[in-house]
């Protein structure tokens, strides 16, 4: 599949000194969904940003549908959409005059931009309310014409910067669906980033997880998820998790180990891990009531690069 994005050593250095991103190279392909995991001060939003025109690298190149994003950035511009962390709305307009405030600012010619606000409108289910202010809407109404704000320019690529902040639930899975939904209709290349496991789990055909500026990996989640297939993950329910707590978190074969509502998960490998456990919590008087293996998570993934130390 041809590439739409290519990124080679990108840098940022702020002027306080801090290297925001350190080296990163990756490539997306068209219509893939693409997802940037990492805690806070990564380096996501600062790439994110680069890509997108808003910050000048430091070094390094990003090409976006053959486009310099330094050298070319107006025509980058035109093929991209933007949907940030804070949405970009006006209360007292209505969905149909916000987009077409914003459609204004692409040039797009009068008769193509009603049918374009129409057509996007229909298809995130919001055309109903096209004439209603924005002010009286939920956040999840809101977020849904952002995301069309974006859209107007019928772009190659849509960046979103945490899309489900402070959503609810239900309207995150709705917005989560209608990403995947724009992706797979519109064959629109997708770059997400996002602090949501689940999220980033559903909706992206491969993830990065930066930490420290850098791609710490870049793979498939189940591929992902195969990289700690080495160790073995165990989910046991016990009578006194707390006594049961301390004497397994003494063994050697342990890595981790962690207590809720009496069930105790526990990360170590070794031959004789699954045994030593179960001896160990016995020792101390308590009681299994059930023990299971479980698969590796997409979150024991993210732990174990950007706080385990690999």
């Amino acid at each position: 599949m041809a590439e739409i994005i290519e990124v080679n050593d990108l840098v940022k250095v702020f002027r306080n000194g801090v290297r925001a991103v350190d080296g990163v190279s990756f490539t997306v392909s068209k219509g893939e969904i693409f997802g940037f995991l990492g805690p806070n001060g990564a380096g996501k939003s600062t790439t994110l940003r680069m890509l997108s025109t808003l910050l000048r690298p430091t070094s390094g190149t990003a090409i976006i549908d053959g486009l310099d994003v330094v050298r070319d950035a107006r025509e980058v511009r035109k093929r991209i959409g933007l949907v940030a962390e804070k949405m970009i709305l006006y209360d007292y307009l209505t969905p149909y005059e916000n987009l077409r405030l914003f459609g204004k600012l692409y040039s797009i010619e009068e008769k193509e931009l009603d049918k374009r606000i129409n057509e996007l409108l229909k298809t995130v289910e919001m055309d109903k309310w096209k004439n209603e202010r924005v002010k009286n809407f939920s956040t999840g109404m809101r977020q849904r014409i952002n995301l069309v704000r974006g859209l107007i320019n019928y772009p190659k690529v849509l960046f979103l910067d945490e899309p489900t902040l402070g959503l609810d639930p239900h309207s995150s899975v709705e917005i989560r669906q209608l990403i995947a939904k724009l992706n797979k209709e519109m064959n629109i290349t997708v770059i997400l980033t996002t602090h949501y496991m689940e999220e980033v789990d559903a909706l992206a055909d491969r993830i990065a997880i930066m930490n420290n500026g850098k791609i710490a990996a870049l793979d498939t989640s189940e591929n992902l998820k195969r990289r700690i297939s080495e160790e073995t993950i165990l989910e046991a329910k016990v009578t006194d998790s707390a006594g049961a707590l301390k004497a397994v978190r003494a063994l050697e074969y342990v890595r981790d180990v962690s207590s809720s509502d009496g069930v105790l998960r526990i990360t170590g490998q070794g031959r004789d891990f699954v045994d030593a456990v179960i001896n160990s919590i016995k020792s101390t008087g308590a009681k299994i009531i059930s023990i299971k293996e479980v698969e590796p998570s997409l979150e024991d993934v993210f732990i174990k690069l950007t706080y385990g130390g690999e």
